[in-house]
Parts: structure tokens; C-alpha cells; sequence
């Protein structure tokens, strides 16, 4: 009887387990995919398998930025050109910003920055699932499937660059451009001359501190960029930003 009672009440955790996991990794998948179909002619099952190839059976720690060459294959990047922002410290002003005013389009904008932004994922070897915990952190292995991702579609993103290309940095930093950031390791080495006209700096400062569009680092900024390439600075308040994005009657040129 004790042999039988005991049979009775394992039952229920063999079959839990296995389910939890299972929701987990439905969950990733299903936002993934929610957030896919908001762009109507996405092909998402297409982009999910590609998405997949990158990462899923790999140690989590060697997935190189090529490793995504399929997926951005799967979904390549349409350039707006005249309307494309960068951003290196200043995500949630720019991204406040093209939420509320239709003047500009940054990377997390576009199909693959929206899907995956705010999201963590990995594989490992011997099995083909997707994991969303346990996972390394970007000091933990440079080659991880996450910041690898960012690499890739950044890098991807700036060869499009076309026309006046707008990048805001943040002017309360010591460094506005820091080489290290995504903008200064990859983006801006990207900008052609061929496609690009002019980089527009946007220092975006606060009320008791305004930097200054003649700081040293953004003289190094200057030198980065391809040779044939105009370059512009302004100063302007978070504060200003903020209000202007607000104001549904005031025109994107009005703002800085």
C-alpha cells in the first residue's frame, strides 16, 4: 500500500517538470513571434528558423557575430535614408523620441531591433532549445549569442546608412564618444562616404550641465568618420527634446 501511495504522488512532478520548461521556452518564442507579426509582411516562421541556426546546439559562449549573417539574410534592413539615428548612451531619449514623433527610425525600430530588443537567449550544445536563463552576460564571453546579435545588426544597420545620418550622444558623460560603445567599435567605422553626406551629432545635455560641442572626444569622432563626410554638432536640452516630441503641431526640425 505505502509502495503504491508512493507511485501515486511522484506521478505529478514527473509531469510537472518537464511542462515548466516547456512554457518557458514557449514564452520566448511566442513574443518573439508577437512581435514579429506587427510588420506586416514579415515572413516570421522564415526569420525564426534563420534566428535559430545562429545559436541553438552552440556553447553559449562561441556564437560570432557571422553566426547571424542567415538571419539578416532572412530580413534585410530597408534604408530610410535622411531618417536613420544612431545612439550611444542616450537609448531611452531617442527611443522616446521616434516612438512619439515620426522623424527618425533607429536600429530598434526597424523588424529584428524591435523583436529581440530587451531580450535574452542562448543555446547549448546537445540540445536544440532556447534558453532564457543561465545564460552568459556580456562581460562573461565577448562571443555570446546576445551581444553578438547586437554587433551583427548594428554593423548591418550603419552599411545601409544613406543621406544626413543623426547619431545622439550624451553630453553629461566625460566622453560623449566613447570608441568602446557600439557606436564608436562599429557603426561609425561603417558610415561610407558614398551613401552618407552628413553626420548630425545630437548632444543632448541637461539644464546644469551643458557640454560642449568642442569636447576632445568628439574630435576623435571627427577623425573616425570616412573622408568625404560633412560633420555637424549641436547642443540641446533633454528638456527641449522632450517637449518638442511631445507637441503633435511642432515639425521634426523644430526639435534640434
Amino acid at each position: 500500500m505505502v509502495a503504491v501511495l508512493l507511485h501515486i504522488l511522484f506521478i505529478p512532478v514527473a509531469i510537472c517538470v518537464p511542462r515548466q520548461q516547456k512554457s518557458e521556452h514557449e514564452t520566448f518564442k511566442d513574443k518573439f513571434f508577437t512581435r514579429c507579426e506587427r510588420f506586416n509582411e514579415a515572413n516570421c516562421p522564415k526569420i525564426w528558423e534563420a534566428f535559430q541556426q545562429a545559436y541553438v546546439s552552440r556553447d553559449h559562449c562561441e556564437v560570432p557575430a557571422e553566426a547571424y549573417d542567415a538571419l539578416i539574410a532572412a530580413a534585410p534592413f530597408t534604408p530610410p535614408c535622411n531618417r536613420m539615428i544612431f545612439w550611444s548612451s542616450t537609448k531611452d531619449v531617442a527611443h522616446d523620441f521616434t516612438e512619439k514623433k515620426d522623424c527618425f527610425v533607429t536600429l530598434e525600430d526597424t523588424l529584428l531591433g524591435e523583436v529581440l530588443d530587451g531580450l535574452t537567449w542562448c543555446g547549448k550544445e546537445g540540445t536544440k532549445e532556447t534558453f532564457t536563463s543561465g545564460c552568459p552576460g556580456r562581460k562573461a564571453c565577448v562571443t555570446n549569442p546576445v551581444r553578438s546579435f547586437w554587433d551583427r545588426v548594428s554593423a548591418a544597420y550603419a552599411d545601409m546608412a544613406c543621406g544626413e545620418v543623426t547619431v545622439m550622444l550624451n553630453g553629461s558623460k566625460p566622453t560623449p564618444f566613447y570608441p568602446q560603445s557600439t557606436f564608436g567599435r562599429i557603426e561609425v567605422k561603417r558610415l561610407d562616404a558614398t551613401r552618407v553626406k552628413t553626420l548630425n551629432v545630437v548632444l543632448v545635455t541637461q539644464e546644469n550641465k551643458v557640454a560642449n560641442c568642442k569636447q576632445a572626444s568628439l574630435k576623435d569622432l571627427q577623425m573616425e568618420l570616412d573622408k568625404g563626410i560633412k560633420y555637424n554638432c549641436k547642443e540641446v536640452l533633454q528638456s527641449q527634446i522632450n517637449a518638442c516630441s511631445s507637441d503633435p503641431t511642432a515639425p521634426c526640425g523644430s526639435c534640434w
